[in-house]
C-alpha cells in the first residue's frame, strides 16, 4: 500500500500558490511555495494522521480542485488541459481549506503543529515549519495574497469547523 502523501501535498500546494500567487520575482515565488507546502503538509498530516489513512486516500483519491475553484471564482477560467487536469485531481479540498486556515491564523498554525507531536508523520522537529509558524518580513511580503485572511476566507470557510474539531480531538488525532 502506498502511504506517501507527497503527490497530494505537492498538488494542493500548487493549487494554493496558483490561486494566491507570490508578489515579486523568483525568490518571492520560492518563499511563497515554501509557506504553502509547509501549511499543506501540516494540514495533510492532520487530515490523514496514520499510514492507513494515507493509504486509503492514495487508493480512493482526494477529490480534486473543482469546489475550490468555485470558492475562489476561478471555475469560469476555461477547461484545463489534460496535463493540468491530471495534477488537479490530486488536490485535496479539505487539506487546502485547512492549510488556508493555518496560513491566515498564526495561533491556529501553532496549535496544528503542536497537535502533530507524536504522530506517525512527525519527526518531532517543529523547526521544519518555520516559514509557516514564524515567517520573516520577506516571507510575509512574498506571500501577501497567500496569507491574507479576507482573501482566504472562502476557502478557509469550507472546512474550518472540521479543522477546529480535529485540533480539539487531542494528541491521538482521532480520525
Amino acid at each position: 500500500m502506498l502511504t506517501d502523501l507527497s503527490h497530494l501535498i505537492a498538488a494542493t500546494a500548487r493549487w494554493l500558490t496558483g490561486a494566491y500567487p507570490a508578489s515579486g520575482g523568483a525568490l518571492a515565488t520560492a518563499r511563497c511555495e515554501a509557506q504553502a507546502r509547509q501549511a499543506v503538509t501540516v494540514a495533510a498530516w492532520l487530515r490523514y494522521p496514520t499510514e492507513t489513512d494515507a493509504a486509503l486516500v492514495t487508493m480512493a483519491g482526494p477529490g480534486g480542485a473543482v469546489r475550490l475553484d468555485w470558492a475562489t471564482g476561478a471555475d469560469g477560467a476555461g477547461e484545463p488541459t489534460a496535463a493540468e487536469w491530471a495534477w488537479r485531481t490530486w488536490v485535496d479540498e479539505v487539506v487546502a481549506s485547512w492549510a488556508a486556515g493555518l496560513l491566515a491564523d498564526a495561533a491556529l498554525a501553532g496549535r496544528a503543529v503542536g497537535a502533530l507531536a507524536g504522530s506517525e508523520h512527525s519527526s518531532g522537529r517543529p523547526e521544519e515549519f518555520r516559514r509557516l509558524l514564524a515567517p520573516d518580513e520577506g516571507d510575509r511580503c512574498a506571500a501577501a495574497l497567500l496569507r491574507h485572511p479576507d482573501l482566504l476566507a472562502p476557502v478557509t470557510a469550507l472546512h474550518h469547523a472540521e479543522l477546529l474539531d480535529r485540533l480539539t480531538a487531542g494528541p491521538a488525532l482521532a480520525a
